[in-house]
């Protein structure tokens, strides 16, 4: 009996050992080099890895008008955000008080990198208003202010006119006025811009504009996020031209 035991133990431990074998031929062994699983909520390595690869300083800074599609930035460091306010407007102004507020509300605002994706967002609407882009305009715009850019747009296709425009460059975006209301925090840029654009008819003749003449633009804008919303992007609100 003794002897039956030991040799009935020994074939399953033999099967055992093949079962194991088999298994890890099948299953495969890591080695520390396997691709990560895949997460259904995060970004695909591809895209991850893509984006890594491409980064640049515009793109780090778009929190800022943080363009349609761009995921928000790290918040900058407190002590470093207050300084830059004090850059932007006196320590003491109307304008500075009304930024710290806006700091207090929202901890990943910075004036600076708000002021460079205002510039972008600026240049892509001014474009895409030239072109006749609603699909562009709608992510950049409020609702009214997009429902009166695309009222704009319609009035001029149906008169078949056509803007023929190349945005030369800003010269100059300052924050002039910044101010919470509720959990909205809003901020009024002032752009000087240089534009060269003219409206052709139907027939091809210039009703407005010069294609070579460079004009001097400037544009009072508005621009406002809710500071509660996990949304980073900020949204032109309201327009003023200056003749």
């Amino acid at each position: 009996m003794g002897q039956m035991f030991d040799v009935t133990t020994l074939i399953f431990l033999v099967l055992a050992v093949v079962i194991f074998l088999r298994l890890r031929n099948v299953l495969g062994r890591r080695t520390g080099t396997e691709r990560p699983p895949f997460d259904p909520f995060g970004t695909p390595d591809r895209e991850r890895d893509r984006s890594a690869s491409r980064q640049s300083p515009q793109d780090a800074e778009d929190n800022v008008i943080s363009l349609p599609g761009q995921g928000e930035p790290p918040a900058p460091q407190t002590g470093a955000s207050t300084a830059t306010l004090d850059t932007v407007a006196p320590r003491g102004s109307a304008l500075n008080d009304a930024l710290r507020q806006i700091l207090s509300a929202d901890r990943s605002f910075d004036p600076q990198q708000f002021l460079q994706g205002a510039r972008g967002a600026y240049e892509m609407i001014v474009t895409a208003f030239a072109a006749g882009d609603r699909k562009m305009l709608k992510g950049l715009l409020s609702r009214e202010v997009y429902d009166g850019f695309v009222a704009a747009i319609s009035d001029r296709e149906s008169r078949g006119e056509t803007i023929e425009s190349t945005f030369v460059g800003i010269d100059r975006a300052d924050i002039v006025e910044a101010a919470m209301k509720g959990s909205t925090a809003q901020i009024t840029v002032k752009f000087r811009s240089e534009l060269i654009s003219a409206t052709r008819d139907k027939d091809g003749a210039i009703v407005d504009g010069d294609p070579n003449a460079v004009s001097d633009v400037t544009d009072i804008w508005t621009f406002a996020r809710d500071t509660n919303s996990r949304d980073p992007n900020w949204r032109l609100v309201a327009t003023e031209s200056v003749e």
